[in-house]
């Protein structure tokens, strides 16, 4: 049944504060000044791993229950049909997760990884007449095969450090997080959505709170609302295929996010 036309108990402005835990940032985590020098575009091709993925993966698997945590205490989100919920939670899981990196100011090391590269798997499979290595994944998917994980590269994490030190360098507040967490979660643009225009108006309605936040709290900050969108214009080239081999692959190995997720939205997290 569409809710298209069923009355909300409460706006969205009181629904998202109402689910978001005004959590602390981690004392002595400060985001690093600077931009990385230019280098050769090859060098962003190379895979690379975290230094400490168990440190890092306990941390990511963290935000993701308080993430899923924040979904399931918004009202707005609870009147929508399980499919519907299981749809918008499915798409955007991933920016919702980077958005919680980012909160809780999680920073990732990274190491190039001794994976070979193409070169050299095609000079290595001609040489014993086998055949060529498989092309990379589609974007969403994860790999699977014999060669083993589909390991990021480092432009696609210089991405996700850059949109971290992005939310960094702006100094978001919990509720500026809270009502672009809104945005993200309710996307009505998503085939095979019933509640399109109820989805719409929540997602209208977060963007208009967030707006009337930064007019009464940044006054002499006009631009901020517009870079406050920046950051969300970002978060469109979040791969949720890398942030999963990343951060998940390392502690349970073959990740279905699909069968993870919808076993966490069912359960009192």
């Amino acid at each position: 049944r569409c809710c298209a036309d069923s009355r909300r108990h409460s706006s969205i402005l009181y629904s998202i504060l109402r689910s978001e835990q005004r959590a602390v940032p981690p004392a002595g985590q400060r985001p690093r000044r600077g931009q990385a020098p230019r280098s050769c575009p090859c060098g962003s091709r190379r895979r690379v791993a975290l230094r400490s993925p168990q440190v890092a993966c306990k941390a990511a698997s963290a935000v993701l229950v308080k993430t899923l945590r924040f979904v399931q205490n918004v009202p707005c989100f609870q009147e929508l049909p399980l499919e519907e919920q299981l749809l918008l939670v499915r798409s955007c899981w991933a920016p919702l997760l980077v958005l919680g990196l980012a909160q809780d100011r999680v920073h990732l090391e990274t190491v190039e990884s001794a994976e070979p590269s193409m070169l050299q798997r095609i000079l290595t499979t001609r040489r014993h007449g086998e055949q060529p290595p498989p092309r990379a994944p589609a974007p969403g998917r994860l790999h699977h095969g014999p060669g083993g994980p589909h390991l990021p590269s480092a432009g696609e994490i210089q991405a996700i450090k850059g949109f971290l030190a992005k939310c960094w360098s702006l100094d978001i507040s919990t509720k500026e997080y809270a009502y672009l967490k809104g945005t993200v979660l309710f996307n009505p643009d998503l085939p095979g959505l019933q509640c399109t225009q109820y989805i719409e108006g929540l997602q209208r309605e977060a963007q208009q709170a967030l707006n009337e936040h930064v007019i009464l709290i940044h006054r002499g900050d006009e631009a901020r609302f517009a870079k406050l969108n920046v950051v969300l214009s970002l978060l469109r080239s979040v791969n949720a295929n890398v942030i999963a081999e990343l951060f998940f692959r390392p502690i349970i190995g073959a990740v279905n996010m699909d069968d993870m997720l919808l076993e966490m939205l069912c359960a009192k997290l």
